[in-house]
């Protein structure tokens, strides 16, 4: 299991990464939205964007580390939570079936939680 938990980890932060990095540092302007679409304002998505570099900082580096390992349980849990929105978002803008993903990738933050608990020795 903690191999599972490990490889989950990574991929989150490495998923994570690239989100937090491309939404602090854009590469390009982002394009108007199309009407009737709402866009959040921009400092909040520069928010977002760092609350997920640390979130993904925090799911791998206490473990590679060995120290306060119970911070990944919690940048697991901040991670749940702005998954949470981005599935509340992607239903009320773009539909049901876009907003698979962010969930899968919810349900998975959920997994890495549960299964780093403290008082679980793994």
């Amino acid at each position: 299991m903690n191999i599972v938990l490990w490889i989950i980890q990574i991929l989150l932060a490495l998923l994570f990464l690239f989100a937090g990095v491309t939404k602090l540092f854009p590469i390009i302007p982002m394009p108007p939205p199309p009407p009737g679409v709402w866009m959040p304002p921009m400092w909040f998505l520069k928010f977002i964007g760092l609350c997920e570099f640390l979130g993904a900082l925090g799911l791998v580096l206490p473990g590679l580390f060995r120290r306060q390992r119970y911070l990944t349980v919690w940048a697991a849990v901040g991670l749940t939570i702005i998954m949470i929105g981005a599935v509340v978002i992607t239903v009320m803008t773009l539909g049901v079936a876009p907003a698979v993903t962010p969930f899968i990738v919810l349900l998975l933050c959920v997994f890495v939680a549960y299964g780093r608990r403290p008082w679980i020795k793994a």
